[in-house]
């Protein structure tokens, strides 16, 4: 141990982990329910820590949004990703996607820039697999303390949104996609099927309720979506 550390100093670090675990473990619960319109009180209330707290470690609400849905894009970029380049079947691409997105809830953690997007794409402002000209800003990740993240990971809606079109695309492509079926479209399933978190309130934990209501919620969108044979 250093000169300067005191002999707690090792368990205040531990403590402080341990809060910035929860407050985003409440936050990804609290907005996946309520949307990011829901207060900070509420994510300190499922934190089981002071609302204080919450502040300590994110100077403002946009902070801790951002750091939630940057984390959410990024992981959805990645699985968008693999689905395109380790699925050669379109259409198992696509729903293997949109399956393993609706299982984590990360679907209705996407930031508004998302659903903007996808409305540009179905307008034909940005071709399949270009840059887009004018595309929301990437979202940063920042760390406990409002600063920004030197490694954010790809976090740009804009991209994930791309790589989403090419599997629609592809899909499409294949014919089996019902005609008439947009990027928009999908989006909406990829949200609508996301089972809603409750707070146990023994443990303070989240958890995904009615599994098995969204998976046959999923199926029934699916269905809706994949041309008949």
């Amino acid at each position: 141990m250093g000169r300067n550390a005191s002999p707690g100093a090792g368990r205040l670090r531990v403590d402080a982990r341990r809060n910035l675990e929860s407050v985003l473990r409440a936050a990804r619960e609290v907005f996946g329910e309520l949307g990011y319109g829901a207060p900070m009180e509420e994510v300190a209330r499922r934190a089981g820590v002071g609302v204080g707290t919450v502040y300590r470690r994110f100077p403002s609400k946009e902070v801790l949004v951002r750091r939630i849905a940057s984390e959410e894009v990024a992981w959805l970029t990645t699985q968008a990703w693999e689905a395109l380049n380790n699925t050669p079947q379109p259409w198992d691409a696509l729903a293997g996607y949109l399956s393993r997105a609706v299982a984590t809830g990360a679907g209705r953690l996407l930031p508004p820039e998302a659903f903007r997007y996808a409305e540009r794409i179905d307008q034909g402002a940005t071709a399949v697999g270009t840059a887009a000209t004018g595309s929301p800003e990437p979202l940063r990740v920042t760390s406990e303390n409002g600063a920004e993240a030197a490694d954010g990971g790809d976090a740009d809606p804009a991209r994930l949104l791309e790589l989403l079109a090419q599997l629609v695309e592809r899909a499409r492509s294949a014919g089996e996609l019902r005609p008439g079926v947009t990027v928009a479209d999908v989006v909406l399933v990829l949200t609508a099927s996301v089972p809603a978190y409750t707070s146990s309130a023994e443990e303070g934990d989240g958890t995904l309720e009615s599994a098995g209501s969204s998976a046959r919620l999923l199926r029934i969108l699916l269905d809706g979506l994949r041309a008949s044979n």
